[in-house]
């Protein structure tokens, strides 16, 4: 187990950069990391991402110094500890809608006391081989890991005050896709209403002791959302592919 990258940054008021991709390439991992983004999410919910395809995307993150994270399509206890076990080191989960939710899925990161996390001689852990005692380790592993919960229907958002109570969570991504078309509007979020709704959470974290993360297409948006208290911001590897493609297609003419 590894500092968090991403969790000093934010925890040193800045705020961290990095992607979302669904693909199963560690060279991939190895570019964004070049690049000095300061997280990798593995999208294993829309990605053919399976727990066996995980451990090499983590070490080519680590050998990047790139803070390696998971959204992984449902609070499966052992599928998330399979995750952990090689090396995620926080965890992006989707569908979540109440605090019973929220509170699987802290379990599911988090060992004890916090949570209810199996604990096993494996790669997270130095396969029990480093310099850290069982106990260092448990506490070292609780403290780094990140329990992201993410905001995509207005069941969420309307219990979302509770949420914020509650320990364990760091902090939780807002999906404006999926949540526009929780309120009926399946073009996307560009509606003042939606608009609203997401100012609305923003301010509703920013008000408790977690902290909040979204997606920004280019730096206008990032810095944007940073100034409306985002400590996490992210765009997709096929987005960006998709914007410098297209600027340099331009030179066809």
């Amino acid at each position: 187990m590894k500092e968090n990258k991403l969790k000093k940054t934010i925890a040193e008021g800045k705020a961290g950069f990095g992607v979302i991709s669904p693909t199963l390439d560690p060279i991939i991992c190895e570019y964004i990391g070049l690049l000095g983004m300061d997280f990798y999410m593995l999208d294993a919910e829309h990605g053919a991402i399976t727990a066996s395809d995980v451990t090499n995307m983590v070490r080519a993150c680590e050998l990047r110094n790139t803070t390696p994270l998971a959204r992984i399509r449902s609070v499966d206890a052992k599928l998330i500890l399979q995750y952990m076990d090689a090396g995620i080191m926080g965890v992006m989960m989707p569908s979540i809608n109440n605090a019973d939710d929220v509170k699987r899925l802290v379990e599911a990161i988090k060992y004890p006391p916090i949570g209810n996390r199996g604990l096993g001689p494996v790669r997270a852990a130095d396969y029990m081989q480093g310099p850290m005692s069982q106990q260092e380790y448990v506490a070292f592993s609780n403290a780094q890991t990140l329990v992201l919960p993410q905001i995509e229907s207005m069941e969420c958002v309307k219990n979302l005050p509770e949420l914020c109570t509650i320990d364990g969570v760091d902090g939780f991504v807002i999906g404006p896709r999926d949540l526009a078309m929780s309120m009926g509007y399946y073009d996307g979020p560009a509606h003042d209403e939606v608009k609203k709704v997401l100012t609305d959470i923003f301010a509703t974290i920013n008000a408790s002791d977690k902290w909040f993360g979204t997606v920004a297409g280019n730096a206008d948006q990032a810095k944007a959302l940073i100034d409306q208290g985002a400590s996490m911001v992210m765009n997709s590897v096929q987005g960006l592919i998709k914007v410098a493609g297209n600027g340099f297609l331009q030179g066809r003419g």
